[in-house]
């Protein structure tokens, strides 16, 4: 998100470390990874850092997720070859989950990055980029107002 906010402008990894309070060699590892997988591009040189390799509105938020955690195995059942389960051949259980799973990709389907940077402003102010103050807002109401805004879910 924070590479999508600053646009074509490089962000180097401590300033992205230091807008999200995480560790810098968490996110080192993390930006590999990204860029690895093309989502990321790094620049290299006195101001480089990473960007964005797409813009936001073709980048999916259900294909970096799965590109990113592989085979999402909720539970060990849903690995063949580790399942030690007794319920296995007639656990209904499991159907539900992997339905809830495929529902989880499904809602992230449809999203994309763009979606996430509709409140460039009020982001960038969150993450120290430009001037604006970031809003305080409990999270159940941020969903409530982002789905009424932007997609009447």
């Amino acid at each position: 998100m924070y590479a999508g906010l600053k646009g074509r402008s490089p962000s180097s990894l401590p300033e992205i470390a230091r807008a999200y309070g995480i560790s810098h060699d968490h996110l080192k590892k993390a930006s590999a990874e990204l860029c690895r997988l093309g989502h990321l591009e790094a620049v290299r040189g006195r101001s480089g850092g990473v960007q964005l390799a797409h813009p936001p509105e073709d980048i999916s938020l259900g294909a970096v997720v799965r590109r990113t955690e592989g085979n999402v195995t909720l539970v060990e059942c849903f690995d063949e070859t580790t399942n030690t389960c007794p319920l296995r051949a007639e656990c209904r259980f499991r159907v539900a989950l992997k339905e809830a799973l495929e529902a989880f990709f499904g809602v992230l389907d449809r999203y994309t990055l763009a979606d996430l940077l509709a409140s460039r402003e009020k982001l960038g102010g969150c993450l120290g980029i430009g001037d604006e103050k970031c809003p305080k807002a409990s999270t159940d109401q941020a969903i409530g107002d982002y789905r009424e805004r932007d997609h009447h879910l």
